[in-house]
């Protein structure tokens, strides 16, 4: 195994002119092929040909021809047209990596065309975690059991964790045949062999503000070395990633922390009442695009009953747009804590707690508007009395089905002068859950609301008997229903999309596919209760 340390500063030789008067000037510490010599064909150049098609046919014209000039040399015609060939090359892919979005996409970019510029077939990657040491790796090529077993390698015989050092960190580290090479450590040699790993090239990614960011190994199927032509390559596209990957994982960064502060606006657990089994599922819309922010919540009441509630508090007012989510979840958890307190005072009244929080809304929060459905649970007698304040309907999922508990028509608090909506009380059967949602669920299902709440109730009453009988599992269902539905719906967009594109071949920009669509902007809530 090979270690290159750190480079330094040296001075380029100089490249000297031609015979003709052309000068081929190499960009500074830009290595090109080295031109051709003893009989082998020049890289770049077709074995077997003399001249370059773009040359031109017939005979070469007199030196000293008047109108002429003397050809280059054909060495430095095949370097140049390398060296033009490398630059195109390297510009493709480091384009393609400034146009990954979020860390996941730059990472794979990154493995995808290192792997690309060296050669290599199968690669591996880890990043620095914040409070040091690898990350779980990401690879190419390698299915999930190989990559398990690459985490075994020992720290002291790990080439990842040697350029991840923050001292004596190697430039690169190569190995032309991983299995047989004595510099290699035993697990790591015993590895090669069993996943047949040849040839390996690594490279850290590191930033002189940042240090170590990631560290990336490529791996040959056989024993190999990448060419320094190659190598210089992969260097400099190395030079250009670690920069926008130090910016992809402040982003990330940012990201975690906002999202561990909003889902610790929620409930860190459920609780489990007797004659009750509840389950809640959120998926978030990232701040930095969400348009507000939902709540759940399962509040045990001091006489042994549970008041369940969902609800959305949307931005600064109607047409918020995603600058308002960070405001809008911290009013969420204002409101959520409110309710709280509300449903301890009069929690068996859903219409006087919704009332109250309408009015902490307005006096409050005035900018500011929230749907929400509050529930009265007696689970010993199965009832239920709720209200809605603009809210999606309940579902009830029963042995027979499943129906929407059909709330009276109400404004979203905050909206009128005056807030009003009666209640509605039903009674259940041992084996029934009732699933409260939030909007963004429902479009996920459907084009409109109106279509997407009937196909959640279908999705819902379609369900298998064991996965109704358990509230977790209904929740994981109808989130992979959701999903499920919403890539049909993009995949016969991009169908009709395509038709149109054929059938206007002349014109005019291409449609825009329904898979390139904005991100999702409402978070995905739902919190189901069964009775037992």
């Amino acid at each position: 195994m090979t270690e290159s340390p750190p480079p330094s500063a040296s001075s380029e030789p100089v490249e000297p002119g031609c015979t003709s008067g052309l000068s081929v000037l190499d960009p500074p510490g830009f290595h090109g092929p080295a031109p051709a010599s003893g009989g082998q064909p020049s890289p770049g150049r077709p074995e077997g040909t003399d001249r370059r098609p773009e040359d031109g046919a017939g005979p070469d014209p007199a030196p000293g021809t008047p109108g002429t000039a003397a050809p280059a040399p054909a060495g430095v015609q095949d370097r140049l047209a390398g060296r033009l060939s490398d630059f195109a090359s390297l510009h493709e892919h480091t384009e393609r990596l400034a146009r990954a979005r979020g860390l996941g996409a730059t990472l794979d970019a990154v493995l995808a065309s290192g792997a690309a510029l060296l050669g290599a077939d199968r690669a591996l990657l880890v990043t620095v975690l914040p409070g040091g040491g690898p990350s779980q790796p990401l690879g190419l090529g390698l299915d999930r059991a190989s990559l398990g077993a690459l985490e075994t390698v020992p720290a002291d015989q790990s080439l990842l964790a040697r350029l991840l050092r923050e001292h004596d960190r190697p430039a690169e580290v190569r190995s032309h045949d991983l299995a047989e090479d004595p510099a290699i450590g035993a697990r790591l040699r015993e590895l090669a062999g069993q996943l047949g790993l040849g040839g390996c090239y690594g490279l850290p990614l590191a930033t002189e503000e940042d240090g170590p960011l990631a560290a990336a190994l490529w791996f040959y199927d056989a024993p190999a070395d990448p060419t320094d032509r190659r190598r210089d390559l992969a260097r400099r596209y190395s030079e250009v990633a670690a920069p926008l990957l130090a910016k992809q994982l402040d982003a990330e960064k940012v990201r975690r922390t906002t999202e561990a502060l909003r889902r610790g606006l929620l409930p860190d657990r459920l609780p489990q009442p007797g004659g009750l089994r509840l389950a809640a599922r959120l998926v978030p819309a990232g701040l930095d695009r969400s348009c507000g922010s939902d709540w759940y919540d399962a509040i045990p009441l001091p006489d042994g009953t549970v008041g369940l509630t969902v609800g959305s508090v949307s931005g600064d007012g109607p047409g918020a747009g995603p600058g308002s989510a960070p405001g809008a979840a911290a009013a969420m958890g204002r409101v959520r804590a409110a309710l709280r307190a509300y449903a301890v005072l009069e929690g068996e009244d859903p219409v006087s707690v919704l009332g109250d929080l309408e009015l902490l809304l307005k006096t409050t929060e005035p900018t500011r508007s929230a749907t929400a459905v509050y529930a009265w649970v007696e689970p010993e007698e199965r009832r239920v009395t709720l209200a809605g304040a603009g809210h999606c309907p309940p579902v009830l999922v029963t042995r027979y089905g499943a129906e929407f508990v059909e709330t009276s028509l109400s404004a979203p608090l905050g909206m009128l002068s005056c807030w009003e909506a009666p209640g509605v009380e039903f009674t259940v059967e041992r084996g029934d859950t009732l699933i409260l949602y939030t909007e963004g669920l429902a479009r996920r299902f459907g084009q409109t609301l109106h279509s997407g709440q009937t196909d959640l109730r279908r999705a819902a009453a379609d369900a298998p008997r064991d996965v109704r009988t358990d509230p977790e599992r209904l929740c994981a269902h109808l989130l992979a229903a959701a999903a499920e539905r919403d890539a049909d719906r993009r995949e016969r967009a991009d169908r009709r999309a395509a038709g149109r594109d054929s059938a206007d071949p002349d014109g005019g920009a291409a449609p825009r596919r329904s898979t390139d669509r904005a991100p999702a902007t409402d978070d995905l809530m739902l919190l189901a209760a069964r009775f037992e």
